[in-house]
């Protein structure tokens, strides 16, 4: 494992990654960068920027009611709603503002919502927001259990993608593979690291990493 790597967003220098060169294994891949989200999903200046950015790509014309939080990023939520409701984003909730919900997955890592948080999801405009994605299987996940629960899919917001749309919907995203444009991300079970007898550095999910 290497010392991070500084990535500054070409359009909002304010904004940035630290990625960890190495070789990583995750939920759904084995991938050759850590993006270290700690400090911008838990320090006010950073998670507020960060939703600033994440902002600009919705419209006044779309709905949002409810953001779903992924990988821990609540802090960025709150600062997006409040970056929407500035910007003149609709809300059909009674209250006029936006539900932030962290979700709760069961076993199989489905995600699920208990009664008390369904009326937030069932016939709710949804903004999906996550850290990461890279095969795009979390986000599908989502999708289907949004859905599932009666919910309508408003947008999926996130840090960094390697996919750029997911189940037909585009992945607004901050940082893409065109900047980190060595990033490779593997199946398990077809890993080139692996094959080249590359040693596993760290299992990684989107609340961090540990070390092996």
């Amino acid at each position: 494992m290497q010392d991070p790597i500084k990535v500054i967003s070409k359009r909002h220098p304010d904004v940035y990654l630290k990625v960890i060169p190495g070789h990583f294994v995750t939920p759904n891949s084995h991938i050759n960068f850590y993006i270290d989200m700690t400090t911008m999903k838990a320090r006010q200046s950073e998670a507020s920027n960060t939703a600033k950015a994440l902002s600009e790509a919705y419209f006044s014309s779309t709905v949002v009611d409810t953001i779903i939080c992924m990988d821990g990023t609540e802090v960025i939520g709150a600062y997006l709603a409040e970056e929407l409701t500035k910007a003149g984003i609709l809300s059909r909730n009674a209250h006029k503002t936006i539900y932030i919900v962290t979700p709760e997955y069961d076993l199989s890592g489905q995600m699920i919502f208990r009664e008390s948080m369904q009326t937030m999801v069932k016939g709710k405009n949804v903004l999906i927001l996550l850290a990461s994605t890279t095969t795009g299987t979390t986000v599908a996940r989502a999708i289907e259990s949004i859905k599932y629960y009666g919910g309508i899919v408003s947008g999926i917001s996130a840090i960094f993608s390697a996919a750029s749309r997911v189940y037909g919907y585009d992945v607004n995203a901050l940082f893409t593979k065109s900047d980190l444009p060595t990033y490779m991300t593997y199946k398990a079970d077809d890993c080139q690291m692996c094959r080249e007898g590359v040693k596993v550095d760290a299992i990684a999910n989107g609340f961090g990493f540990s070390r092996l």
